[in-house]
């Protein structure tokens, strides 16, 4: 009894343990070599027990996922500690995220038990499927949340990365998965000259896949430079996010921004400012501060800053683009929402018990489904604000012709934590796919100009506030990716179960 007691406590125990550790791969840290042993000792570990019933494959998944997840997603509780009402929420949000996000890799094991696991390369193959597919389904369901996909683990990898011009962040993502779990082919039934011919080959695809990324990035050192003849400042002012919760003047706010960025009257000049700074007015009110605006900037500049304003009764996240005197040029309001954060899912019924967004207001805002090329200075830049950078393949647009990804955030809701370094991640990630130049402008978050092969020209840290320039950026080409999307990653799918039905065959013949 006592050894079956210790038996089903195994069950929890060691897969949320290999799930902490995996944590540990993702960004800033990046250990990615953790993943080629947690992930053989996590499909052992499912091979071993998938014969005790399929609720018990499921909690292996689960805990596995709890685990990853806990470890990883701490830094959500943070953005709770800013309203009263929320605060008795921290320990409730700190554990049951984690608990219903390892719901989705508990499906993975439980789809797995399905098939007769063992040790043969098929298992690494049908674990493969469902784990990717299952990442896929996270992106989309339930407003999606792609966070912290094990791909991800290759952030400061860029010679590795550079396939997903090619393949996309979901392609990468399955085929990450299957070489991380190569070391099982140690364990399985195979004589010992197959084991290491599958070794090796493995082993030469990573090789060939660094030593291409490796020459991309090499030959990307000559490049066509397109001459700006103007100038572009990123600004990263670092203003305080708990003036979201105090009654603080936007004069004092506008006033510091004009300090750092350090308008000329004398220069052409786009300034770009983050997501979020202004705490307690509108696009409208902020007319009434024109008068600062036109005493310090001039008829040469154009000021591109986020802030929230009011359409037809209903409030936007929103990106615009003013000249001097705040007459809007463009505007752009933000199509995908973060639940709690901008909108309060089932609102009815949850604002009678004192909750709302986290952050400024009462109401919920209201999203757009519209993303529109924004044209300054004969620059085209596609608007992505904050969340919106982490959809891989979802850039709506109307249009392919964009030069530059253009990013605004306000990051001070991660607290002094992991979640900045995260954030950013998608951005080299979304520059590679796409091909394009990445400008990224983040208030208590990582603000960066990247190239199209994600590489950082120049960066300023979410502790720091400054100001980066711009006067001239690559010319870029579209990429096969940004040509077809995530239906590259399904293509893959079919071949990865064709693969596991022609070996399938093969073992039953």
């Amino acid at each position: 009894m006592t050894s079956l007691l210790k038996n089903k406590k195994l069950i929890y125990i060691i897969p949320f343990i290999l799930g902490v550790i995996t944590s540990f791969s993702l960004p800033p840290y990046n250990f990615f070599f953790i993943n080629f042993l947690t992930f053989p000792l996590l499909l052992i570990y499912l091979i071993s027990n998938y014969k005790k019933g399929k609720w018990i494959s499921f909690k292996i998944g689960w805990m596995f996922g709890f685990g990853y997840f806990i470890s990883n997603l701490y830094w959500i509780t943070n953005s709770l500690t800013f309203e009263h009402n929320f605060k008795p929420l921290i320990p409730v949000a700190l554990i049951l995220i984690p608990l219903f996000l390892g719901i989705f890799y508990g499906v993975v094991t439980f789809a797995c038990s399905f098939f007769s696991l063992n040790k043969k390369f098929n298992s690494i193959l049908i674990f493969s499927i469902f784990f990717s597919l299952i990442e896929f389904v996270r992106s989309f369901i339930l407003g999606g949340f792609p966070w912290n996909l094990i791909v991800f683990t290759w952030t400061n990898f860029l010679p590795v990365l550079q396939i997903l011009s090619f393949v996309g962040t979901y392609t990468l993502n399955l085929l990450s998965i299957t070489f991380f779990l190569i070391p099982t082919i140690i364990l399985f039934n195979y004589k010992k000259i197959k084991k290491l011919f599958i070794l090796i080959f493995a082993t030469l695809l990573l090789i060939i896949n660094f030593i291409y990324g490796s020459l991309v990035l090499k030959k990307n050192e000559i490049v066509n430079e397109i001459e700006l003849n103007y100038i572009i400042k990123i600004v990263s002012p670092k203003v305080d996010i708990n003036r979201y919760f105090k009654d603080e003047s936007p004069e004092k706010i506008i006033l510091e921004l004009v300090k750092l960025s350090e308008p000329n009257s004398l220069e052409q000049a786009v300034f770009i400012f983050p997501e979020g700074i202004f705490s307690n007015i509108y696009l409208e009110d902020l007319k009434n501060y024109e008068y600062i605006f036109s005493e310090n900037y001039s008829s040469q500049h154009k000021i591109i800053l986020g802030i929230n304003s009011y359409k037809e009764k209903k409030i936007f996240n929103s990106l615009v683009v003013l000249d001097k005197d705040i007459n809007i040029l463009h505007k752009y309001y933000k199509n995908k929402l973060v639940p709690f954060g901008e909108f309060l899912p089932f609102e009815i019924f949850l604002s009678r018990f004192g909750l709302k967004k986290i952050t400024q207001g009462y109401r919920s805002f209201s999203s757009s489904n519209e993303r529109n090329i924004i044209n300054v200075n004969n620059i085209n830049l596609l608007p992505l604000i904050c969340y919106e950078i982490i959809y891989s393949g979802k850039l709506k647009k109307k249009n392919d012709e964009f030069d530059i990804l253009l990013n605004i955030s306000e990051d001070g809701w991660f607290g002094n934590s992991v979640g900045p370094y995260q954030h950013f991640s998608h951005s080299v990630f979304r520059s590679i796919e796409e091909g394009k130049n990445l400008i990224r402008s983040a208030n208590n978050g990582i603000s960066a100009f990247i190239n199209s092969k994600g590489q950082i020209i120049n960066k300023i840290e979410s502790t720091e506030r400054g100001v980066i320039e711009i006067k001239s950026f690559e010319e870029t080409k579209k990429t096969l990716f940004s040509s077809f999307g995530n239906k590259i990653f399904f293509y893959f799918l079919l071949f990865y179960i064709s693969l596991f039905f022609f070996l399938k065959y093969r073992e039953n013949k």
